[in-house]
């Protein structure tokens, strides 16, 4: 009988131990095959082992199945508004602080750090476990009862081996409390920790939203200088067809060549490849506006025209004391900032893991039934009161004690050298961020003085090309200009407006950039 027992706890042992490696049925069967996973009929892929193939079907492939549940539930916004005539730039960001998820998953960080701080904070009160415990049990036992014989030897007899058979239910209820009176501080610099971290994540928060904000405001003038980079190419495509057209005309009065209207034809045909180019441009810049903005890529909105707005060409110069400033309130070096005094405070919470602790636990327990248990079992880490379950019987319990760590094996120790380390890290890391912004406010500064600048230039270029285009245009029609010169006065007007156009898209970026570097966008 016992070889049985051995026999069929060996196969019982064997076919738990074969439930681990089984579940590789589940993973691709060969590192040099693709994955067939098994998908119902609506395409949705379903967990389990590998979808066999037949011998007849085709080679697999590495495609996997369109799920379309997964598109529906992450479908972003669509904005198709019809009546309304254009969206400005603040409009576009009123609609990416509400649509884009950065916004929510930051939203749920900072939420998540409040509740991180309520945790900490909920240690300070006593914890209460109810416990239920109820059963039946079942004992068989078989003595041996001998008795001593009235003979003259002193002889013992043996009686019979009588057997015992005993059940019984049980049930006990019970309450524990277990309170935590003081601490020497360390619950209280866990606080101050989470606390700082979550100012961390509060002001990450708003960082977000400028990076956002910053992220619309560089895509919709990116896009608007495209845009513009479309119109200055339209009208330079007009001017080489007006050029290519008196070249034409010339040829036919006998008084111009072939040459000069292949020519023309050849730059009109490069004008043209030019705009073609820049309307795919366009088109990915207004992909990545609507990108930036959190909807979909399929959304049709009308945008404000900006390209005549007027720029103030006074130089921009930031003093010393205005860019420390403006370093104190950017996000990320607060955010920094408040990462290092959560780590010198989890510094003082390792240490007080070596002080003392006062506690007070107390139970109430009340038992009802007849079973040969004499203790219940326990879910917690803590032990459970020995307790008699046979027969009703009610006590309490409460104690107070005091808990002094002794030996952890360089456990507190490495606790408190990881968190030194923590902290050299968070003030290496604020040093690093601070530096950073002061360069991108400089490099910001230089970017605006720079555009401002290009911007004046640019502007002077344009009348200038402007005058000698219309002059050599007029020259050769009239028969005294080439069409070489006019093709170079064309070229360097076209030049002279996507310069210009350049710079002033240039500037408004520079300028959303200095006041995002600065913090001050909003």
């Amino acid at each position: 009988m016992i070889k049985n027992k051995i026999t069929s706890g060996m196969v019982l042992s064997f076919i738990l131990s074969g439930c681990a490696t089984s579940a590789l049925d589940t993973a691709p069967l060969s590192p040099d095959q693709p994955w067939q996973p098994n998908v119902t009929a609506g395409g949705v892929i379903i967990p389990g082992k590998e979808k066999k193939l037949s011998k007849l079907s085709l080679p697999a492939k590495y495609t996997l199945p369109s799920n379309p549940n997964a598109v529906i539930q992450g479908e972003a916004l669509l904005l198709n508004d019809q009546k309304k005539s254009s969206y400005t730039l603040a409009e576009l960001i009123d609609v990416a602080q509400s649509s884009n998820p950065q916004t929510r998953k930051a939203w749920n960080t900072a939420r998540d750090a409040a509740l991180a701080v309520g945790i900490i904070k909920s240690t300070y009160l006593p914890t209460l476990t109810a416990t239920v415990v109820g059963g039946w049990s079942r004992a068989r036992s078989q003595t041996t009862e001998a008795s001593l014989d009235s003979d003259d030897y002193g002889s013992i007899g043996i009686n019979g081996n009588p057997r015992r058979n005993s059940s019984g239910s049980a049930e006990v209820q019970t309450l524990g409390l277990r309170w935590l009176l003081f601490d020497f501080g360390r619950r209280e610099s866990l606080i101050s920790a989470a606390r700082q971290a979550q100012l961390a994540t509060n002001v990450l928060f708003t960082g977000v939203h400028q990076k956002i904000i910053y992220g619309v405001t560089t895509a919709f003038y990116t896009h608007a200088a495209a845009s513009t980079r479309v119109q200055l190419l339209q009208t330079s495509l007009e001017n080489a067809e007006h050029v290519q057209a008196a070249a034409e005309a010339r040829l036919k009065q006998g008084q111009g060549t072939i040459m000069d209207v292949t020519q023309a034809r050849q730059v009109t045909a490069q004008v043209n490849l030019r705009l073609v180019q820049a309307q795919g441009e366009e088109q990915n810049t207004y992909l990545a506006l609507l990108n930036n903005m959190g909807v979909s890529t399929a959304s049709r909105i009308n945008l404000e025209d900006v390209s005549g707005r007027s720029l103030s060409l006074e130089d921009v110069r930031l003093s010393d004391e205005v860019v420390k400033t403006a370093v104190g309130r950017r996000p990320d070096v607060l955010a920094a900032y408040a990462a290092m005094r959560s780590a010198q405070s989890r510094i003082s919470a390792a240490r007080a893991a070596f002080l003392p602790s006062i506690f007070m636990t107390g139970n109430v327990a009340y038992s009802t039934g007849k079973t040969n248990l004499t203790s219940i079992p326990s879910a917690s880490d803590s032990v459970s009161p020995t307790l008699n379950l046979s027969g009703n019987r009610f006590s309490t319990l409460i104690l107070g004690g005091i808990s002094v760590p002794i030996f952890d094996g360089g456990l507190r120790s490495a606790i408190v050298k990881r968190a030194q380390d923590q902290e050299d890290s968070a003030e290496a890391t604020l040093r690093q961020t601070v530096n950073g912004a002061v360069q991108q406010i400089v490099l910001a500064e230089n970017a605006l003085h720079t555009s401002l600048q290009a911007y004046e230039a640019a502007s002077k270029l344009r009348v200038a090309s402007q005058t000698n285009f219309d002059a050599a245009l007029l020259s050769y029609r009239s028969g005294t200009g080439s069409v070489t010169q006019t093709e170079l006065a064309q070229n360097g007007l076209l030049d002279a407006n996507l310069s210009r156009s350049d710079a002033y898209y240039a500037a408004l970026i520079a300028a959303a950039g200095l006041a995002f570097g600065t913090g001050s966008l909003g």
